[in-house]
């Protein structure tokens, strides 16, 4: 059979970058132990209300961490709770949310924060607040009849 040598050079081509491909992701899987990320915590979606710190949502001071402040949120049927919240400008925050229901979303227009929230998962992401403002909160995952109307803000000011 005889191949084409145009032919040969996109198989030659479309196989090497296969193969480097599969190399990066072998070298990052195994070698240095990256994984995806997941939910690792899991909760039971029925009793969150009496599960710590979903108990008592907001912002607390946390001492002996990596981070000074944990924000914990709790999203349900069209609403986070809390609806508004104050962080101190410079803070290293440890965003905690879980969903009661079904699944939400849970972005903070203008910074980094992008969590998928699931019933009976802990979603979890450290940031630090560097610019003073309001950060509206959005649910970017259809949750139903209501999802439009699904928002919390956070304020970060200078204290």
């Amino acid at each position: 059979m005889h191949i084409h040598k145009f032919e040969k050079i996109w198989l030659i081509f479309g196989i090497s970058c296969l193969v480097i491909f599969l190399s990066v992701v072998g070298v990052s899987a195994f070698y240095l132990g990256n994984k995806p990320p997941s939910c690792l915590a899991t909760i039971n979606p029925e009793k969150v209300d009496e599960t710590k710190p979903f108990n008592k949502p907001g912002l607390h001071k946390v001492e002996g961490k990596e981070w000074d402040y944990e924000l914990v949120y709790v999203a349900q049927a069209f609403s986070y709770n809390p609806a508004q919240v104050e962080v101190p400008l410079g803070a290293k925050v440890k965003v905690i949310a879980t969903t009661k229901d079904v699944i939400h979303g849970f972005e903070v227009a203008g910074t980094n924060i992008n969590m998928m929230l699931e019933p009976g998962y802990i979603s979890e992401y450290t940031t630090t607040f560097d610019k003073a403002g309001e950060y509206l909160i959005v649910c970017n995952e259809y949750c139903g009849s209501g999802h439009h109307l699904m928002f919390s803000k956070i304020e970060v000011v200078e204290k």
